[in-house]
C-alpha cells in the first residue's frame, strides 16, 4: 500500500502533468486559430509557486499543528467515523467551513494578500489551480477548520477532507467546458468557479464554494456565468509581473505600506481587516464602491 507521501507525490505529478498537456494543446489551439499567442509565463509563475511551496513545506512555520492540537485537546467530543451519515456531515460541516474561510480570503484585506496570489493569472487554466500562494499555510486557513478538530474530528481526517476539497477544485480552472446542467445548482462547476476568478465588476466577490455550491446559493453569493457578459480573468488591477517574488508577496508590501502610512491605529487595523480596495477617505476600489460607479456611469449614460 502507498504511503501518504507517496500517493502525495504521484497525485502531484499527475496534476502537473495534466495541466501541461492542457497548456500544450491550448497553446496548439490558439496558433492554429490566429488568436492572441498562449501566455507560457503565467505557466512557469504556477510552477515556480508549486515547487517555492513544496521546498518551504520542509520549514516547521505552519500554524496547522499547534492550533489543531490546540483544538484536540479541548475537543467537545471525540467523532468515530463509522457511518455514512456522520460521513456526509462532517463533509458537510467541512464545506461549511471552507465558505467561510474563502469568503474572508477575498472580504478581509489580511487573508486577501496571500489568496491574491491564486486570482493573479490573467489566463484560467489548469495551472492556476496550484498557484496558492508561498504564504498561505500562514495566513490562517486553520482557524476556519480548527472548530471542526474542536468539535471531534481527528486533525488528520479533517487535512484529508480539506486536501480532498483542494484536489477536487482542480479541474474547475478551465475555460473550454461548458454548463453542466442540473449540476450547477449543487455542485461547484468549472462555469460557477469561472465566475469566481472574473475581475469584472458584476462577478466579483462570488461562487467561494469547494465542493459544493449550496452555501452561495443560501447566503446570496452565488452568481451564474452569462454568455453576454465573457469573463475576464485575473485581478481588478492586473498582476503584469513575470517576478515570482513580485506576484508572490506585492499584496503583502502594499497592505506594510498602508499600515505604516495610516495616521492612527484604527486605521491600519482596518487596513488589514475590511475588504481590498478599502480607503478611510471613501474612494478606494472595494467591492461595493466599484459596483457604485459602474452604476453611476451606467445612468448616466443612459
Amino acid at each position: 500500500m502507498l504511503s501518504t507521501g507517496k500517493l502525495a507525490s504521484y497525485v502531484t505529478l499527475f496534476i502537473v502533468a495534466a495541466s501541461l498537456i492542457e497548456a500544450a494543446v491550448l497553446s496548439l489551439r490558439k496558433r492554429c486559430d490566429g488568436q492572441a499567442p498562449f501566455n507560457w509565463s503565467e505557466v512557469w509563475l504556477s510552477l515556480a509557486d508549486l515547487v517555492g511551496r513544496k521546498l518551504l513545506a520542509f520549514l516547521p512555520i505552519s500554524l496547522a499543528t499547534p492550533i489543531f492540537h490546540f483544538a484536540w485537546e479541548h475537543r467537545l467530543f471525540t467523532l468515530t467515523i463509522d457511518n455514512v451519515l456522520l460521513v456526509l456531515l462532517v463533509f458537510v460541516g467541512q464545506e461549511f467551513c471552507y465558505y467561510c474561510y474563502h469568503r474572508a480570503s477575498h472580504r478581509m484585506r489580511f487573508f486577501w494578500a496571500s489568496h491574491a496570489v491564486h486570482h493573479s493569472p490573467n489566463q484560467l487554466t489548469l495551472t492556476s489551480a496550484y498557484r496558492l500562494g508561498w504564504t498561505s499555510k500562514l495566513a490562517g486557513p486553520v482557524f476556519f477548520f480548527a472548530p471542526l478538530v474542536w468539535l471531534g474530528v481527528r486533525p488528520e481526517i479533517a487535512v484529508a477532507i480539506l486536501s480532498f476539497n483542494l484536489l477536487y477544485q482542480f479541474w474547475l480552472h478551465n475555460t473550454w467546458m461548458p454548463k453542466l446542467g442540473w449540476l450547477e445548482y449543487v455542485f461547484n462547476t468549472p462555469s460557477a468557479h469561472r465566475v469566481h476568478h472574473a475581475s469584472n465588476v458584476d462577478y466579483l466577490d462570488a461562487n467561494y464554494g469547494g465542493v459544493l455550491i449550496v452555501f452561495d446559493r443560501l447566503f446570496g453569493t452565488y452568481v451564474a456565468e452569462r454568455a453576454e457578459e465573457p469573463c475576464r480573468y485575473g485581478l481588478v488591477t492586473p498582476t503584469r509581473s513575470r517576478n515570482p517574488l513580485v506576484v508572490e508577496f506585492e499584496h503583502w508590501a502594499s497592505l506594510a505600506r498602508d499600515i505604516a502610512a495610516a495616521p492612527n491605529l484604527w486605521t491600519a487595523v482596518c487596513h488589514a481587516i475590511l475588504p481590498p480596495g478599502w480607503r478611510a477617505d471613501g474612494k478606494g476600489e472595494t467591492t461595493e464602491e466599484l459596483r457604485r460607479r459602474s452604476l453611476a456611469a451606467t445612468r448616466t449614460e443612459a
